[in-house]
C-alpha cells in the first residue's frame, strides 16, 4: 500500500512548483506517491521535463525504476519526450538503462525510434546495449535508419551497433522514397482515408528536416505520423563505415 503524506505533492508536481514539492518533502510527503490512476510523481515530473522536481523527488528516496502504472518506467518517459537533462538525472540515480516497460519497449527504443540523439547517447555512454532488439526484433541501428536521423545512427555506430547492411538498405529505401505520401499511406492503412491532411516541416536535428503528417476529420487531428529526412546522410555515413572496414 503506497504511503500518503501531506496533501498536495502531486498537484505541486502537475504545477511544476520546487519550492512547494520541496515543503512538502520535507514535512513528510510520500515521494513515491501516486494518483488515482497510479501515475507515481517521478514518473509526471519526467514526462513534464522538469530535471528540478525530478532530482528533488530522487533525493527524498523515489525509486526511480519504479513503474508508474505498473507499466511505464520514468527512463523510458523521460526519453520519449526527449527530456536529456531528466534522462541524466535518472541515470545519475540508478536507474537501470535496459530496464523494459510494457509491452518490452525500453528507453533506447523510444530514443531512436522517435529522433532524439542526445538521448541516445547519453543512453549509450550509461551502457545501453545498441543492439538489442526492439518489442518487433528490429535492431536500433535499423529503426534509426528508418527514423532518418543521422544522429542516432552516428552514437549506435560509435557504440559498435550491428546489423548494418540492413541498416543501409532501410535508408536507401527512404531516401528514394517520397516520405509525407509514405507517411499518409501507413495512416490511411490504419485509420481510413482522408478526407483532409495536414503536412508540416519543422527542423529538430541540423541536417535532417522533420516531416509531420496528420490525419484531419472534422477539423480534429485524429492521428498523425513523422519521420526525419537525414535518409541521405545516413547512407553516406553507412557507406564511408563501410570503406573504413574494408
Amino acid at each position: 500500500m503506497d504511503r500518503q503524506g501531506p496533501p498536495g505533492l502531486l498537484p505541486a508536481v502537475h504545477e511544476g512548483d520546487e519550492d512547494a514539492v520541496v515543503r512538502l518533502l520535507r514535512s513528510g510527503a510520500d515521494p513515491e506517491e501516486v494518483d488515482e490512476d497510479g501515475q507515481t510523481a517521478l514518473y509526471l515530473a519526467a514526462v513534464a521535463d522538469a530535471p528540478g522536481l525530478v532530482r528533488l523527488l530522487l533525493a527524498a528516496g523515489a525509486d526511480p525504476d519504479r513503474l508508474s502504472r505498473g507499466t511505464d518506467a520514468p527512463l523510458c518517459g523521460a526519453a520519449c519526450g526527449g527530456h536529456e537533462q531528466v534522462v541524466r538525472a535518472l541515470l545519475g540515480a540508478g536507474a537501470a538503462v535496459d530496464l523494459e516497460e510494457e509491452y518490452g519497449f525500453r528507453a533506447l527504443t523510444w530514443a531512436v525510434r522517435l529522433g532524439h540523439a542526445g538521448v541516445v547517447s547519453a543512453l549509450l555512454a550509461a551502457g545501453a546495449d545498441p543492439d538489442r532488439p526492439g518489442p518487433g526484433g528490429e535492431p536500433p541501428l535499423v529503426a534509426a535508419a528508418r527514423r532518418g536521423s543521422p544522429g542516432c545512427v552516428r552514437a549506435l555506430l560509435a557504440a559498435g551497433a550491428g546489423a548494418r547492411a540492413e541498416a543501409l538498405a532501410e535508408a536507401r529505401r527512404w531516401a528514394a522514397a517520397d516520405v509525407a505520401a509514405e507517411l499518409r499511406a501507413g495512416l490511411e492503412a490504419a485509420y481510413g482515408a482522408g478526407p483532409g491532411y495536414r503536412v508540416r516541416r519543422f527542423v529538430a536535428e541540423k541536417g535532417a528536416p522533420t516531416v509531420e503528417v496528420t490525419l484531419v476529420r472534422d477539423g480534429r487531428v485524429v492521428a498523425g505520423d513523422d519521420r526525419q529526412l537525414g535518409h541521405a546522410a545516413i547512407v553516406r555515413e553507412l557507406l564511408g563505415r563501410a570503406g573504413e572496414q574494408g
